[in-house]
């Protein structure tokens, strides 16, 4: 018999025996407790990482409206020209 049809077996003889598992009775207000906790932290760390790209984007837009960093500078190497 292979190792495939000895779980087969195990899998067969557990469905067959029709009775659930106990359960302790404590165990799913555990799950809800710790499912509900863990919710809202994924929910305060989603709105926390949205805040920080919002923050990012204004500081962007402010920075890039007065650096202007898509005016060309003003040419130092050459002196102006006054008399024509």
């Amino acid at each position: 018999m292979s190792q495939q049809e000895r779980g087969e077996a195990a899998v067969r003889r557990l469905l067959d025996t029709g009775a659930p598992a106990s359960v302790p009775p404590e165990l799913h207000a555990e799950a809800v407790r710790r499912g509900a906790r863990s919710l809202r932290r994924r929910t305060a760390v989603r709105r926390l990482l949205w805040l920080l790209l919002l923050a990012a984007a204004v500081a962007f837009a402010v920075w890039a409206s007065t650096a202007q960093p898509w005016v060309e500078p003003p040419s130092r190497t050459t002196p102006p020209l006054t008399r024509w």
